[in-house]
């Protein structure tokens, strides 16, 4: 556990993170039996992925939620072979997953203009099919959101998130002294000062047991998926939900946290994870902070004081751990420049092992000859 060097970086019923819709493929057109001809085929239905799109747009813009291409035109003696019909495109937003009815996966929107097909159209009737036309695919499909950022903030409600965000980024997402305040995932984007933009999502606040899906729990994880890095938010002084759940320290805070991630989906602790730690301004805190970084030094000293099921398999490492105040601004700045730094050696990461790729697909080519 390493601390960086540099200076310390409405409802949720308004938010639609899915939609159900219904898709048809365009029917083929007929055939022309006695000089041969050949009906068009119908058109397809795409999911394509639209810039500013969002699924309360798509909802609201079309509320049959039905998809249905063109068919295809009949063969005549004008034209032998018929036109294909209409293709038909469903506006998505980027960061799209697609399933099916059985909950397969189609396919995945991650940048504009992806594009995936959901419902093919029918084959035009030809000789084969006696010159009749075959009706398009019919498809109920599923649009499932994942937000996509580079950098997730996680943390229990409360600790600071919503005033982390508009602190190192343009956002203005709502802050109150109460717990629950985001309701919905915020996105913002940290600038700096070559022009390098950072996108980070603020989720809102787990409870114990989110992985189980309390408190809507899986709506929020599954947006930690599509974000490149985790930064824990904790309060310095601990938490307490209400006045029925238990008091909890920044460090068990920290272990429940990391328990929860690894229920969920162990493959989101493989993630490079930092670690803001959050109140600085208040009082006591610098003590706090001094305990709390011994026992992420020295877990396995703590770790006794924590019933089996609370304790993670796998402790996570945190990149930098940094102290913040988002009322003073402490370590704002220091926060920032790791957050970049951390996502700059993950860029490094994927083009080295790209260009390895490369060079061993370059010489698997060479053998051939």
């Amino acid at each position: 556990m390493v601390r960086c060097g540099c200076a310390l970086l409405r409802k949720y019923g308004n938010f639609i993170d899915n939609l159900r819709i219904f898709t048809k493929g365009g029917s083929g057109g007929m055939g022309y039996p006695r000089l041969g001809g050949e009906g068009g085929r119908g058109g397809d239905v795409w999911v394509v992925a639209k810039k500013n799109m969002t699924l309360k747009q798509l909802k609201n813009k079309y509320p049959q939620k039905r998809f249905v291409a063109g068919g295809g035109a009949n063969s005549r003696v004008s034209a032998l072979k018929g036109s294909k019909g209409k293709d038909c495109e469903v506006p998505a937003p980027v960061g799209i997953s697609v399933t099916d009815e059985n909950g397969q996966v189609l396919g995945e929107l991650n940048k504009e203009e992806d594009r995936i097909l959901v419902a093919k159209g029918g084959l035009g009737g030809k000789l084969h099919t006696n010159f009749l036309p075959l009706k398009g695919q019919k498809r109920v499909i599923r649009l499932d959101l994942k937000v996509i950022a580079d950098v997730g903030l996680v943390g229990f409600p409360n600790a600071g998130k919503s005033s982390l965000l508009s602190r190192v980024s343009h956002a203005t997402p709502v802050v109150a002294d109460y717990a629950f305040t985001t309701l919905s995932p915020e996105l913002g984007k940290i600038m700096y000062n070559d022009f390098k933009q950072i996108s980070v999502a603020d989720l809102p606040g787990l409870i114990e047991g989110a992985h189980m899906n309390k408190g809507m729990g899986h709506k929020f994880l599954k947006h930690l998926e599509r974000t490149r890095q985790l930064l824990f938010v904790v309060d310095i002084s601990g938490f307490q939900l209400s006045s029925v759940t238990p008091y909890r320290t920044a460090f068990e805070s920290i272990i429940l946290l990391t328990k929860e991630l690894e229920l969920y989906k162990e493959e989101l602790q493989t993630k490079p994870v930092l670690l803001a730690v959050n109140k600085m301004d208040l009082p006591d805190a610098q003590v706090k902070l001094h305990e709390l970084m011994k026992q992420l030094q020295h877990p396995e000293d703590f770790l006794h004081l924590f019933e089996t099921k609370m304790i993670p398999e796998k402790a996570v490492e945190f990149q930098n751990i940094i102290p913040i105040s988002t009322v003073t601004g402490e370590g704002i700045e220091e926060l920032k420049n790791c957050i970049r730094k951390a996502l700059d050696e993950e860029d490094d990461k994927e083009n080295a092992a790209h260009h390895s790729k490369q060079l061993l697909n370059l010489q698997n080519s060479s053998l051939v000859f």
